[in-house]
């Protein structure tokens, strides 16, 4: 399995970026997809997961209503819409695959497959 996520970039706060994550190798729907974030100095942060199957989401309190995951099962793709950005968004931004889906999804323990990252800053 391999990920390969894109869209970082430079925003204002305030502003919007969608990220893609394609999925390759195997069947999408066999996998929960995740979005993780790490800041300079910080633990690795969930942010958002869907089930590739069934296209259930969760998410951690602090990005509801500001993040939304969705896919797309045809390109095996999943993305990550992030509106209202801040400061504190600031951060290099993984996509992840799980297949086992039995555990925790909210865990970077529980996911096989990482992309490579890509960075996310937000502007003041």
């Amino acid at each position: 399995v391999q990920l390969q996520a894109s869209g970082g970039g430079l925003v204002q706060a305030g502003g919007s970026l969608r990220l893609s994550c394609a999925l390759s190798g195997r069947t999408f729907s066999s996998y929960r997809l995740a979005w993780f974030r790490q800041a300079p100095g910080k633990e690795r942060e969930f942010v958002a997961a869907i089930s590739g199957s069934d296209g259930m989401t969760y998410y951690p309190d602090p990005v509801k209503g500001h993040f939304i995951i969705s896919r797309d099962t045809a390109k095996n793709t999943v993305f990550l819409q992030m509106t209202s950005l801040k400061p504190e968004d600031t951060a290099v931004y993984y996509c992840a695959a799980d297949g086992r889906k039995i555990y925790s999804v909210y865990r970077p323990s529980t996911y096989d497959y990482w992309g490579q990252g890509t960075q996310v800053t937000v502007s003041s």
